[in-house]
């Protein structure tokens, strides 16, 4: 019962990424070609509110779920790292015109042929963390 706040949160945010229209293959051509601010936007106030939240969860010592605190950990500053894993991302969603999180709002909206994009990210996932202590640091 305790998990069902998230699953409805989830349903909540899957309705406000269609209704938004940020699921929108259309929105996301027209961002990847400069032809619209709509997808811009949405992602800029989605990082500056990542930021504002970050910072609350750190000055409020907060906790998750289990009643851990959420601790941040520095990240290696590879810069061959990011560039291959954005090139990897930007070429996946500019080809399916969706990333992971409007993939599943698009599956619940009925568009039943997101699910190979869907399973091509869960295998990438999976080869990734095979593969992830070979890759370079």
């Amino acid at each position: 019962m305790k998990f069902l706040q998230y699953l409805l949160y989830g349903i909540l945010f899957g309705i406000i990424l269609i209704k938004s229209e940020v699921a929108s293959w259309f929105r996301i051509q027209e961002m990847f070609h400069f032809q619209s601010f709509h997808m811009y936007g949405v992602i800029g106030t989605a990082v500056v509110l990542g930021i504002i939240g970050i910072q609350l969860i750190k000055k409020f010592e907060m906790r998750d779920f289990r009643g851990e605190k959420i601790v941040f950990h520095d990240k290696d500053k590879s810069i061959a790292r990011y560039l291959i894993g954005g090139i990897i991302f930007g070429l996946g969603w500019a080809l399916t015109g969706a990333c992971p999180g409007p993939m599943v709002a698009l599956l619940g909206y009925g568009y039943v042929v997101i699910i190979v994009a869907f399973l091509s990210a869960a295998f990438g996932t999976f080869v990734y963390g095979l593969l992830r202590d070979k890759l370079p640091h």
